[in-house]
């Protein structure tokens, strides 16, 4: 177990970790003032308001640049993964969770003539809106900035 203890002093991956955890409990908060009642599955669902991925992902490149150097490779690599990352989270897995939808209701109609197929539905939150993507890097960009990493 002690080889393991070097991770946690490990402040860029603490803080990208910390980002995430922020979050996701932002999350809930969203969903509670949306919907007026305490959803706890939304702690470890994906989708929705902020994006954990983009906030995760910010906060880790930042820590790293911080820690790193701004010129380092480490920083580069991070950075280019958050890139992708949050072009994944508002592009094509929103689109799959579209795609979701649809067939959801496709198979709903079909279930409804046919009582043999299965009832079983697609997750349709699956990705995010660029609003929710630029809102978890603002996030995660802010507990970086604000954690102190020497």
């Amino acid at each position: 177990m002690q080889e393991f203890a070097p991770v946690f002093g490990n402040q860029p991956l603490m803080v990208a970790l910390a980002a995430c955890f922020i979050a996701q409990l932002s999350k809930l908060l969203v969903s509670l003032a949306q919907r007026k009642q305490l959803d706890f599955r939304i702690l470890f669902g994906s989708g929705g308001m902020p994006s954990s991925h983009s906030a995760l992902v910010t906060a880790l490149a930042i820590a790293i640049g911080r820690v790193e150097g701004w010129q380092s490779s480490a920083f580069a690599i991070s950075m280019t993964l958050a890139f992708i990352v949050m072009y994944d989270a508002a592009g094509v897995r929103q689109a799959a969770g579209k795609q979701a939808k649809v067939l959801n209701q496709i198979v709903e109609e079909l279930f409804q003539e046919d009582p043999h197929l299965s009832e079983e539905k697609l997750k349709e939150l699956l990705g995010h809106t660029p609003f929710q993507v630029i809102i978890g890097a603002i996030l995660g960009g802010a507990v970086a900035c604000l954690v102190s990493v020497a």
